[in-house]
């Protein structure tokens, strides 16, 4: 390896935030032209890490240098000004503007005093083909699929002209057809001489995707390999620290009586169009149903019209028996339904509110939080915050500090400490391991199937196959709106459930 093969290096840098040590002397090399994926828990300081190299925190100690020479990143425009990109989890697109204008969005393109959005838009169109990118410039953000709106954050990245681009969880929101896609695009950015990040902890694509890993664990690099000399378990081992189950072991369901029965269920979504048509399915105590699908065929509708969050426009739903008003999610948390939902900043947390008022959203207002008179039980919510902290392994400084502040693995251990302690009945659980590393999606699938042997029924919404086929008893697939068909696990595979998924009948495969 000689050093003018280096891209970018990063030596001896250390991020101390109050009660945290991020990152604790981390020293990383990107090479030119390779994807270097950086793996490691929820917490282990990847994302803290890349924030640094693109200027959004200060370094307490360490020093950077691109193309062998030592540089000063004081803020993200001296990270684009080296050549650094950086596509975050969440994406930072204004959704109301077009493809075009969220591009050049604090790098605009002027002809006299107003912007050449015509000069702009051929620009867009030449990066987009010199890359392989397709994407409609004038389209509107909030109108494309998640999929595409990823490239476009790519593009702006590319459109500041960046030969080091910082991919953190790029698949999070992704369905699996897309997440290939982004790993053809990943591989044309570099033949054409673009270094790759990638943040993840999902081992397949850092098998399927990666040249060299590097790996982390609470702030520290515990060790470097490359997918031709190691395999999934052995990605694991590193980055927990222990022997993980990749594999759900689970007894056979003892499925009882119904808990939750779904009725010629009918929803249309925000423009009017049929979301859901006619659904009707039943979960049983005991039992775990997994809903298998490829993202936007009505799942994320259903899912909100189960769990109060979306009104009907025709069909009915009943829970332990009775029939549920719609719109109610009280009713339902105080009738035995838990809930760990797809958007957990829109529906799962109040962000400002600090980790022990979050544990207690739906039940701060009942036994031991609350008296007769409403007066808060401040013991016993501290005491509950702390309990399910140690838990579910929520990696933060304290109980007091805002949801906002934690990683977004550390938030989805939040809701589901919360959810899976409140003594449900039935669990709605809408992606409940998005955003997670690998030994917290072992101790949750765990959990979950605890609570299925503990009689709860359970209703999983997943996006990974993997999960539906380890996780599910039955399984039901959903096709623009409709269920094709429903089938026991057993008589699943990932082939079949794949043509179900793409509209061919059953009868067919």
């Amino acid at each position: 390896m000689t050093e003018e093969k280096l891209a970018l290096e990063i030596r001896h840098v250390t991020k101390r935030f109050p009660g945290v040590l991020a990152n604790d002397d981390v020293s990383f090399e990107l090479r030119k032209g390779e994807i270097h994926a950086l793996l490691g828990e929820n917490g282990a300081g990847k994302s803290t890490l890349m924030n640094v190299v693109y200027g959004l925190y200060a370094p307490d100690e360490g020093e950077f240098l691109i193309n062998n020479k030592q540089v000063e990143i004081n803020g993200p425009h001296d990270a684009i000004n080296y050549g650094i990109g950086m596509v975050h989890q969440h994406f930072m697109l204004v959704p109301v503007f077009s493809v075009t204008e969220n591009m050049i969005l604090g790098s605009e393109v002027t002809k006299g005093t107003s912007l050449d959005l015509k000069r702009a838009r051929r620009e867009i169109l030449e990066i987009s083909e010199a890359y392989g990118l397709e994407v409609d410039p004038d389209a509107i953000v909030e109108d494309i699929p998640v999929g595409v709106q990823q490239r476009v954050e790519i593009l702006k990245a590319l459109y500041r002209k960046a030969n080091i681009l910082v991919l953190d969880e790029p698949t999070a929101v992704l369905t699996p057809q897309e997440a290939e896609d982004l790993f053809q695009v990943m591989r044309q950015l570099t033949e054409k001489g673009v270094s790759i990040i990638f943040i993840t902890h999902k081992l397949k694509e850092i098998l399927k995707v990666a040249d060299r890993v590097t790996v982390m664990r609470r702030g520290k690099v515990v060790g470097h390999t490359s997918p031709s000399e190691t395999d999934q378990q052995g990605l694991a081992t590193m980055m927990v620290g222990r022997d993980v189950l990749l594999e759900v072991e689970k007894a056979p369901a003892k499925p009882a009586e119904i808990v939750l029965e779904i009725s010629n269920l009918t929803i249309k979504d925000e423009r009017g169009v049929s979301a859901v048509k006619d659904i009707s399915f039943e979960v049983r105590s005991g039992e775990i149903l997994g809903i298998a699908g490829v993202q936007g065929n009505g799942q994320t509708e259903l899912a909100e019209a189960i769990t109060g969050l979306r009104g009907v426009d025709a069909g009915t739903t009943t829970l332990l028996g009775e029939t549920i008003p719609f719109e109610k999610p009280r009713y339902l948390v105080e009738h035995g339904l838990g809930h760990v939902p797809e958007d957990r900043h829109k529906h799962g947390l109040v962000l400002p509110y600090s980790l022990a008022d979050n544990m207690v959203l739906c039940t701060y207002y009942q036994k031991p939080f609350a008296g007769k008179t409403l007066i808060r039980n401040e013991q016993a919510v501290l005491k509950n915050a702390e309990g399910l902290m140690t838990r579910f392994d929520v990696r933060a400084p304290g109980i007091d500090v805002a949801a906002s502040t934690l990683s977004g693995g550390n938030q989805q251990k939040v809701i589901v400490g919360r959810e899976f302690s409140r003594g449900i009945k039935v669990l709605v659980a809408n992606q409940p391991t998005r955003g997670l590393d690998v030994g917290s999606i072992e101790y949750i699938h765990k959990e979950i199937i605890k609570m299925r042997d503990e009689g709860v029924g359970v209703l999983v919404f997943s996006a990974e196959l993997d999960e539906i086929l380890s996780l599910s008893d039955r399984i039901a697939v959903m096709f623009r709106g409709e269920i094709v068909t429903i089938v026991d696990a057993k008589d699943a595979t990932r082939e079949k459930l794949g043509l179900w998924m793409a509209g061919s009948h059953p009868d067919t495969v």
